[in-house]
């Protein structure tokens, strides 16, 4: 989850309240305390944390819970609220031609998150085009330009000239006709004065719309320092952290936003180009207090739903609920749930599953789940036509043939149709139904059950 170590330290400070009616000032002293521990812990300047502790106070003393609610839940909105304050509006990025510049040191990403915002653009159905200026780092026009094939996105650099500025020059008129350009600069180790002077000159020639600060969500307390200079060279609009798939604490992050007066524009949360989610500031923050993120949620379900459905012609979501469920119906399914990207940040994004359940769990429950579906997937890629269209028809010999060829036992087998049997029985229960009985079926697909997503990770007991 992105910030998870902060995420979990704070629920487990909101969790002592649990229980509780009202709140009495050593109530308060204490639970601010750990919410300040939990910070600082987190890489958050001293002085944002010392503003937001303050605040978190002064509100859980002085306002009064509205009626039915209990301490918890008080705090716990209060909480969300200033949270949502510090980390501010997200960076605006209209979706118009436009210049971006990127800046940051090197190992921070930004070659990397040129072809995600480049893919993002795309999506949005503009033609965006990355310029790779860096020629200090070996290699980098070969990740530049691989990252970006498989984006799909157009590309321009030059192995060849060792002049950044005149590549940059060049490549704005080489990709004259993108939407959106995006100039990827080099990085260095250090903030060392030839760097600034580089992407002084650069932004001179291209004059971006906007620059960008790239930040490695690991980077702590030095992100306020680079953040400085990078806006007294620069100015810095907008910063996007990476890597935030790992186990980094992300609070320094937050701090160069503050710093340089910016905003977040984008999250990167994994490798692959399609890795990237726009900052919200409210899901930001409901995802980080465990209370889930449905707008977010419901773009990667119709961005994965789109995906599956451009690779294979004859599928139609909607055939599912007027005639048969079979095995395809179900591959097709992993399918998208596989395009929305790592099983640990898509139940961060339901509420109810992320954030405290999700602290519950053993460390490899991922895994465990990932490597189940991974499974499931081996064993249909064995099945015949007949078997995947009329799984009725699968008998014993049927799943000895098919154990050997993918590589699997028995078991498992067993296990995959008795999972299509129950999510074709609560498929079937859609069919004829009004609006109130067809959300009480999309919750019981959620988990609860049998025949849900629950079911496919974990057997039929509840979630896992």
């Amino acid at each position: 989850m992105v910030l998870d170590d902060l995420g979990t330290s704070l629920r487990s400070s909101l969790d002592k309240l649990q229980g509780k009616s009202r709140l009495s000032e050593s109530d308060v002293e204490e639970i601010v305390k750990e919410i300040q521990r939990s910070l600082l812990s987190a890489d958050v300047d001293v002085s944002l944390v010392m503003e937001l502790s303050d605040s978190i106070k002064s509100r859980a003393l002085e306002e009064e819970p509205p009626g039915g609610t209990t301490a918890k839940d008080h705090v716990l909105r209060i909480v969300y609220e200033e949270m949502v304050e510090l980390v501010g509006d997200s960076t605006e990025l209209p979706l118009k031609n436009q210049t971006i510049l990127l800046a940051g040191l090197q190992g921070s990403g930004k070659t990397t998150s040129a072809a995600k915002m480049a893919w993002w653009f795309s999506k949005k159905g503009l033609r965006p085009a990355v310029i790779q200026t860096d020629t200090f780092r070996p290699g980098a026009y070969d990740q530049a330009k691989q990252m970006c094939e498989r984006a799909e996105v157009e590309f321009y650099g030059d192995p060849d000239n060792d002049d950044p500025v005149d590549i940059a020059r060049t490549g704005l008129e080489e990709t004259a006709d993108a939407d959106v350009h995006i100039v990827d600069t080099a990085g260095r180790h250090a903030l060392e004065d030839d760097l600034i002077d580089e992407i002084e000159e650069i932004e001179g020639v291209v004059d971006p719309d906007r620059s960008l600060l790239v930040l490695d969500a690991a980077i702590g307390q030095g992100a306020k320092e680079q953040a400085r200079q990078f806006e007294a060279s620069i100015g810095i609009e907008g910063v996007m952290i990476t890597k935030l798939d790992g186990t980094a604490k992300g609070g320094g992050a937050l701090t160069a936003v503050n710093e340089t007066d910016s905003s977040i524009a984008f999250l990167g949360t994994g490798e692959t180009v399609q890795d990237i989610e726009r900052f919200e500031p409210s899901g930001f923050i409901s995802r980080l207090l465990g209370m889930g993120d449905l707008k977010q949620l419901s773009e990667r379900v119709e961005r994965a739903m789109q995906e599956t459905q451009e690779e294979d012609d004859d599928w139609d979501p909607e055939d599912m609920l007027q005639g048969e469920f079979t095995l395809k119906d179900m591959k097709r399914q992993m399918d998208a749930m596989n395009k929305m990207g790592p099983l640990d940040q898509v139940m961060d994004m339901i509420p109810g599953l992320g954030g405290g359940m999700m602290d519950e769990l053993p460390d490899d429950a991922m895994d465990v789940t990932q490597d189940r579906m991974r499974r499931f997937e081996r064993i249909m890629d064995s099945m015949t036509e007949e078997e995947l269209e009329n799984p009725r028809v699968i008998g014993q010999s049927r799943v000895e043939r098919i154990a050997r060829g993918s590589g699997t036992d028995e078991e498992t087998i067993q296990q995959l149709l008795e999972q299509h049997s129950m999510m074709e029985e609560t498929i079937g229960q859609f069919q004829g139904m009004g609006e109130g009985d067809m959300q009480r079926m999309m919750k019981k697909m959620g988990g609860e059950g049998g025949g849900g997503l629950g079911d496919m990770m974990g057997g039929g007991k509840g979630p896992f």
